[in-house]
């Protein structure tokens, strides 16, 4: 099965991902992912991004589907994938569109994940890693006792510099701008998905959401149907 992840940060997208990674045996690709591990290795695509990151400037589109392309291609990547988080433009959705004719694979399912944004902001604002246990914790959503165990430790809750309110707030609207007009392309393969609760209970909604694996052919012999025009 091929399965894309959207939602805005904080949604739960890799967390999800991993999970489903496990039970359907699907890995689980996120180009932040691809992106670090290439500047790590020194490949020659990675020495670009590091030249682009060091520079300062975002990494190309088609620098990010060069990657792509490599790991799809992959021996692991035939049965099905998941793409974390991406495409997050209707730029990159049309790219990775012509990638996935070239290889005639198509995507089965998009699922995207749904949180008002007051939860979003309590989410990403409320994280806070213990200096003692190195445990990532939530001052909103966080049991008392897992808080209270933090302190007993000696631990201080420590904060992000990224995740202040103004600059979460910023990354929301981003999302808003960039990845919203997606759900209209991808109309007739749109799962929705409460993330509300704990990760059991969302992990159950998007078993019930998506088609049964059976049902979904490989698309070796077939590039699927063309989806239509990006809106937005």
């Amino acid at each position: 099965m091929r399965i894309v992840f959207l939602g805005a940060p904080g949604a739960g997208k890799g967390t999800q991902a991993r999970r489903l990674e496990a039970r359907g045996g699907w890995p689980q690709v996120s180009t932040g992912d691809l992106l670090r591990a290439a500047v790590a290795a020194g490949t020659p695509l990675g020495k670009r991004a590091k030249a682009a990151m060091d520079a300062g400037e975002l990494v190309s589109d088609p620098l990010v589907m060069a990657l792509l392309g490599e790991r799809l291609g992959a021996e692991d990547c035939s049965g099905g994938f998941i793409l974390d988080g991406f495409p997050r433009s209707a730029s990159q959705a049309l790219l990775l569109k012509e990638l996935l004719r070239a290889s005639r694979q198509r995507l089965d399912a998009v699922v995207m994940l749904e949180l008002p944004r007051e939860v979003l902001m309590k989410r990403l604002t409320g994280r806070r890693t213990c200096s003692a246990t190195g445990k990532l914790l939530n001052i909103y959503f966080s049991s008392a006792e897992e808080l209270n165990a933090s302190r007993a430790a000696g631990g201080e809750l420590i904060q992000r510099d990224d995740d202040t309110e103004e600059t979460i707030a910023n990354r929301l609207s981003v999302y808003e701008q960039q990845t919203r007009p997606l759900l209209a392309h991808y109309a007739g393969l749109l799962r929705r998905v409460d993330a509300a609760g704990t990760p059991d209970e969302v992990f159950e909604r998007i078993l019930r959401a998506l088609p049964p694996a059976d049902s979904t052919a490989p698309a070796a012999n077939s590039a699927g149907p063309s989806p239509g025009k990006l809106h937005g």
